[in-house]
């Protein structure tokens, strides 16, 4: 099938879960629920859990439940020293540079957090546009209406054109239900993705889907 864009998640995708990004902005989360929304350490986390399963994210929990503003949320729990944790990837960059197709971040994060990660990463000049949270709201992934609200402001016309790479697998299986191609990114192979195209870290793209970077440009 051809591939016409490349829709690119951020967190865990362009650069590995073992990083220990996730840790800390988790660590960021809980922070910001005891010292401003009077959770404590003992139902923090499975409030946290709660939330992500009902709404999403937590943020869109947090927002439904006590209103909180989502700026100074995004701004709190991704205020983390991400240049201490990754570093420029010149292979990703090489990779990023040879497929011709449009590239996209959708993230369920904000683009303020989006280009630390692509900066440190080295790689913020390879995509095109950043769908963020904020871009989508009242919705995030996994929900069909931020997909939706994607694709108008990327101008996708035909999903099926369309390629999703992302390491959450309720994205991958809502993007498959709406007639997106996939590629699920998951380091740790638990034979979960025997469904779904999958790789072990976003560098091994070039050499499990070729067909991507013979892609001619119309």
């Amino acid at each position: 099938m051809e591939v016409e864009i490349i829709i690119f998640d951020l967190d865990d995708t362009l650069y590995p879960s073992s990083s220990g990004v996730w840790t800390l902005i988790r660590e960021r989360i809980d922070l910001f629920m005891i010292s401003k929304l009077n959770y404590t350490v003992h139902n923090v986390h499975s409030a946290r859990e709660q939330f992500f399963k009902e709404f999403g994210t937590t943020l869109r929990g947090l927002e439904s439940v006590h209103h909180i503003d989502p700026m100074e949320y995004l701004q709190f729990v991704h205020n983390i020293p991400i240049h201490r944790l990754l570093f420029p990837n010149i292979i990703l960059s090489r990779i990023l540079s040879e497929i011709k197709q449009r590239k996209v971040i959708f993230t369920n994060g904000d683009r303020w957090h989006a280009k630390r990660v692509t900066d440190s990463l080295n790689i913020t000049e390879n995509f095109d546009e950043v769908i963020d949270i904020l871009d989508v709201s009242p919705y995030c992934k996994p929900m069909k209406e931020s997909f939706e609200i994607a694709f108008r402001k990327l101008n996708i016309f035909d999903p099926q054109k369309a390629l999703l790479i992302d390491d959450s697998l309720r994205n991958i299986q809502a993007a498959k239900n709406l007639g997106l191609q996939t590629i699920w990114v998951k380091e740790v192979d638990n034979h979960d993705h025997r469904d779904f195209s999958h790789i072990r870290s976003i560098e091994e793209l070039i050499i499990g889907f070729p067909a991507i970077f013979q892609h001619e440009e119309k």
